[in-house]
């Protein structure tokens, strides 16, 4: 029995009853877990996927994704997408696409809502800054997948939760298709997301979107979406693994070298990116000057300022650097 007095070998055999009768063959089980670092007694009524799920939905670096912008840093008006709301698009949307192949959605889930649990602030410019700052103060490197990865392995998370955290961007694979879907649905997202962002702000138009990528994914973002979805389970289907059609995917590469010329790096979005560097830089070199400001972590010194940075909300970071 567990703490609730439900027997874990009654729920373990209807889990694997029911995926036995509904999920593919290439599909993770989830009581075939690699497991976690360190053991855990079996519960009674989630697997160990929705364990993860659960457990990253009550930490503290997923609730701070609400107060992480995208694109724009800390911009008027409630309608533009912050972190939280690009990690609950992804993850339905991932959901989506699971269910169709009958892959593990449990294990899309947790991977989906914890992917971008270590981003910075102010998104792809404080991402860079935060790389640039480790980079001259201590020989190493930034990237938000790691960080979200470290994130995973301090909440004792599963190993393909954690793996496929760590892969959905980068040039290492996932070792699971429910990782996989993540990792392509990432890029739906917020490619689709973006331009709705960025049309709101008054950086783009209808007009400037390039035609023939409009012409063949579709006129509104929701199209869009539909249309890669539809490809990349017709496709996947196909092929046995996770994939798109050649056309399609092309033309949403097309579509995200086309934002970041003109919206993630564009010269609009310039003066943003300065005061984001401005900010995380003056943060970083207070704490290199005064670590006793930093809260007590894990690590040397490097990777506590790593991670108090990186886990600070626009807001914060703004308020912070402002009173140094």
């Amino acid at each position: 029995m567990d703490a609730a007095g439900r027997s874990p070998d009654a729920f373990a055999e209807r889990v694997r009853a029911y995926e036995e009768a509904w999920l593919s063959p290439l599909a993770v089980r989830s009581l075939e877990t690699r497991g976690r670092e360190e053991h855990e007694d079996a519960c009674g009524v989630r697997t160990p996927f929705q364990r993860d799920r659960d457990r990253l939905v009550h930490s503290k670096p997923f609730r701070r994704l609400k107060g992480k912008t995208q694109v724009f840093i800390d911009p008027e008006g409630d309608h533009y997408r912050t972190r939280m709301t690009h990690t609950l698009e992804t993850t339905a949307i991932s959901r989506v696409v699971a269910r169709a192949l009958h892959l593990n959605e449990d294990l899309v889930e947790a991977i989906g809502l914890g992917h971008d649990t270590g981003h910075t602030p102010f998104g792809h410019a404080g991402e860079e800054a935060l790389d640039q700052a480790l980079d001259a103060a201590f020989g190493r490197s930034f990237h938000h997948n790691e960080q979200s990865w470290r994130i995973a392995r301090r909440l004792n998370l599963t190993y393909e939760v954690c793996d496929g955290i760590l892969t959905h961007t980068g040039a290492q694979e996932p070792q699971t298709l429910e990782g996989k879907i993540v990792r392509v649905v990432d890029r739906v997202a917020y490619i689709n997301h973006d331009i709705d962002d960025a049309m709101r702000y008054g950086i783009l138009s209808d007009s400037d979107l390039p035609r023939a990528e409009i012409e063949l994914l579709g006129t509104t973002g929701s199209a869009r979406i539909d249309r890669l979805v539809h490809d990349l389970v017709e496709t996947s289907e196909r092929e046995g693994t996770i994939r798109q059609s050649p056309e399609i995917g092309e033309a949403m590469l097309s579509l995200r070298a086309f934002m970041f010329e003109r919206v993630y790096l564009g010269p609009q979005v310039g003066p943003e990116h300065r005061r984001a560097h401005d900010v995380v830089q003056a943060i970083f070199g207070r704490l290199v000057d005064d670590p006793e400001l930093l809260p007590a972590g894990e690590g040397d010194l490097g990777d506590r300022i790593t991670d108090y940075v990186s886990g600070m909300t626009d807001r914060f970071a703004i308020v912070y650097a402002g009173a140094l």
